[in-house]
């Protein structure tokens, strides 16, 4: 029998998650195979999977029109849906979670996008949210922007699990890395446990090629003196990124600091991996997964990519590999004239919008099948 390449990478270390929900998959028991044949270990979600999951099929129509008969407006019904998407998927991740005391077994829901950049909603909605779902183990999404940090800080001084989304930078997953820490040790300081506190930090991938690759693209077409450079660059400036993160996460939760808070009995803030389906038709439909695998990390993919991995991934432990050439790649993107701290504050603001698109256009599709009820 063919080895399951995806059972394989959770050998190595690599928490495989899925990237999607709907309510059939759960329903039809196509998730406990998933759990139980491929060794998936959790799930993700975010308001374009909701809107392509309700909008895309009937599997929701009658909750929708009994919810709308009974007056509930269409924020009260897309929560109603999402939440118990999740609380479904939870549900059956449940014994894995058990089972690995806390690591894995977590199905996310995000906050309203719109509220990115409102610290007060932010926190209000994600307790609200945390107390609705009723699980421990799911996570609350919160997006990585300036405001976002003191959302994350607080409400895992709270207790809430937190997937931290939307994350692009380096300078801002340190930052992300110190919020996850601060919050540990207030919640210390109050005298209460952190032993089953659990956070990720979702550093997005495949985006940073997106917007870098065609710049790259022009300098090497134009043939200028950086165009040696450029060819060097073209498609590994977001796998340099994860490599140094994750460089970064060794050195941050090895700190005596940390130590410490470990000693008490808190968790490292896993590194996840988002955006890891190809998005350039040139590269390797598993390009980004078989570069990033390493130990107590956690990749979330796509249902297309995660078929296209259990049928030709090569799982080797790659993501130490080449360091130093990983660095170089960074540090010649001036010469390039690329200012890798803006460029990734640009995929930040443009990833809230891409989340606030679909989100508004569900409200919209939910509107009218509730006008034709």
């Amino acid at each position: 029998m063919k080895e399951n390449h995806l059972k394989q990478l959770g050998t190595l270390g690599q928490s495989i998650w899925l990237d999607y929900i709907r309510r059939d998959l759960i329903i039809s028991g196509e998730l406990r195979r998933l759990i139980k044949e491929d060794g998936l270990r959790g799930m993700t979600s975010n308001p374009s999977i909701f809107e392509k999951a309700i909008a895309g099929s009937h599997n929701y129509d009658e909750d929708i029109r009994t919810m709308a008969l009974d007056g509930k407006d269409c924020k009260a019904i897309y929560e109603a849906l999402s939440q118990r998407d999740v609380q479904g998927a939870a549900d059956e991740f449940r014994t894995l979670y058990d089972k690995t005391d806390g690591k894995d077994g977590y199905v996310s829901l995000e906050v309203n996008p719109h509220l990115a950049y409102d610290i007060r909603s932010t926190i209000e909605e994600a307790r609200r949210l945390w107390f609705a779902l009723n699980r421990p183990n799911v996570f609350i999404k919160v997006p990585a922007t300036t405001e976002g940090l003191q959302a994350i800080q607080q409400l895992i001084s709270e207790g809430i699990n937190i997937n931290v989304t939307l994350l692009f930078g380096l300078s801002r997953y340190r930052q992300v890395a110190e919020a996850y820490i601060a919050g540990i040790e207030a919640r210390l300081t109050q005298g209460k446990s952190v032993k089953y506190v659990a956070s990720v930090a979702s550093f997005f991938v495949s985006r940073i090629d997106v917007l870098l690759d065609p710049l790259l693209e022009k300098l090497i077409d134009q043939g200028d003196k950086n165009a040696d450079l450029a060819k060097m660059s073209y498609g590994q400036v977001a796998i340099a990124s994860a490599k140094v993160a994750y460089q970064i996460y060794h050195e941050i939760f090895s700190t005596d600091r940390f130590k410490k808070l470990a000693d008490q009995g808190a968790r490292s803030q896993r590194l996840l991996w988002a955006s890891t389906s190809k998005k350039n038709p040139k590269y390797n439909d598993v390009k980004y997964v078989e570069a990033l695998i390493g130990v107590d990390t956690v990749d979330t993919i796509p249902i297309e990519t995660l078929n296209a991995y259990r049928d030709h991934g090569k799982p080797k432990v790659r993501l130490e590999q080449d360091i130093e050439e990983a660095k170089k790649i960074l540090q010649r993107l001036p010469a390039l004239g690329i200012n890798i701290d803006k460029m990734t504050q640009q995929l930040e603001e443009e990833g809230v919008e891409k989340f606030n698109h679909p989100f508004d256009e569900l409200m919209e599709t939910l509107a009218k099948k509730c006008q034709g009820i």
